[in-house]
């Protein structure tokens, strides 16, 4: 086969190959999606709805009184506690190390000792029991 016969059997392998790759990656038309419950699930997994309002500044005050710093990014404080929420509703093991490990980074680590104060925080305002 002469070199140029070679070069345009390749061009056009790679032509196929790119229709195919663009015509997999786009979506499936479905007319039946499923359609997801977002809070029904989050419910079923033990976790509240977000606060707002006063049950959104307890709940930061509570947590801001175990280290202010927890606080720092309050949509992250928000979300950590709500996934502690998941875990304090399944009877989980090592509580207290997991809200520390939670609320906590490297950069500011807690203690096994804050986690409690802060499930103890938890369960006085986002999720009681």
């Amino acid at each position: 086969m002469r070199p140029a016969a070679v070069l345009l059997a390749a061009a056009a392998l790679l032509a196929l190959t790119a229709c195919s790759a663009e015509d997999d990656a786009k979506p499936a038309a479905s007319s039946s999606a499923p359609t997801v419950d977002h809070a029904a699930a989050e419910k079923a997994a033990g976790i509240p709805p977000a606060p707002t309002g006063s049950d959104r500044a307890a709940y930061l005050a509570a947590i801001k009184a175990v280290d202010p710093r927890i606080v720092e990014d309050e949509e992250k404080a928000i979300d950590a506690g709500r996934n502690q929420c998941s875990s304090l509703a399944g009877g989980g093991q090592k509580l207290d190390w997991a809200a520390a490990q939670r609320f906590g980074n490297d950069a500011r680590p807690l203690t096994d000792a804050q986690g409690k104060q802060l499930n103890a925080a938890l369960r006085a305002t986002l999720c009681p029991k």
